[in-house]
């Protein structure tokens, strides 16, 4: 397999760790971001929406958006598991994840801020109020539905987690004051003891600037 990634890009981010968390063998082929190579061929001959990430299968099928991504890989490697068998657990995993893939990334991500200061004339304080603003929103909610014991619901690493870690990288990037929510540092620590989740973080990528 080939992932098709920016290293930070929590989307992408979130897709390595489920490779490394499943072992499952693969290439990350790196995406500038900055250069704007996601909007150019031949990138977007594989990505016509050009985002990462992609995931390129051995017989060259691609894949995008990582929710789909990552229910694949679920599918085929379902062990370990990210998501619980029993349905109403498995549906609460779903309502956790979309607090940030629904409510915080979407109108975080590196496009919708780039409108706002580029289209919109929005200088960077009023950008970054934005930024934080959405994820204050969704960690006041997560911070009362997760467990922390050690990871996001339990003993167990769930697809919780996968989105979870990355948005916090991205919090402590900006400077949000995590000293409101004990439980998300909690797991964020726990979780970033493991190798799957070290070897995925955005600087131990090849593409992380040195």
């Amino acid at each position: 397999m080939k992932l098709y990634s920016y290293h930070r890009s929590s989307a992408a981010y979130r897709v390595r760790i489920a490779l490394n968390f499943k072992n499952i063998a693969h290439t990350l082929v790196p995406v500038n971001l900055l250069n704007s190579e996601q909007t150019q061929a031949p990138y977007t001959d594989k990505q016509p929406q050009g985002l990462v990430p992609c995931l390129e299968t051995e017989d060259g099928r691609l894949l995008a958006q990582s929710g789909a991504i990552l229910q694949y890989i679920e599918s085929l490697h379902p062990i370990p598991a990210l998501v619980p068998t029993e349905p109403f657990e498995a549906a609460q995993v779903r309502s956790m994840i979309d607090i940030i893939a629904c409510d915080i990334h979407p109108v975080d991500n590196l496009r919708v801020l780039k409108y706002l200061t580029q289209t919109l004339n929005v200088n960077e304080e009023d950008k970054m109020t934005w930024y934080l603003h959405w994820i204050i929103k969704g960690f006041d909610v997560l911070e009362t539905q997760i467990k922390a014991t050690p990871y996001s619901l339990g003993k167990e690493v769930s697809l919780v987690d996968l989105y979870l870690i990355p948005q916090v990288y991205n919090a402590l990037r900006f400077k949000l004051d995590m000293l409101p929510y004990p439980k998300i540092m909690a797991t964020y620590n726990s979780c970033n003891q493991l190798p799957a989740f070290d070897i995925a973080k955005p600087e131990s990528q090849i593409d992380f600037p040195k």
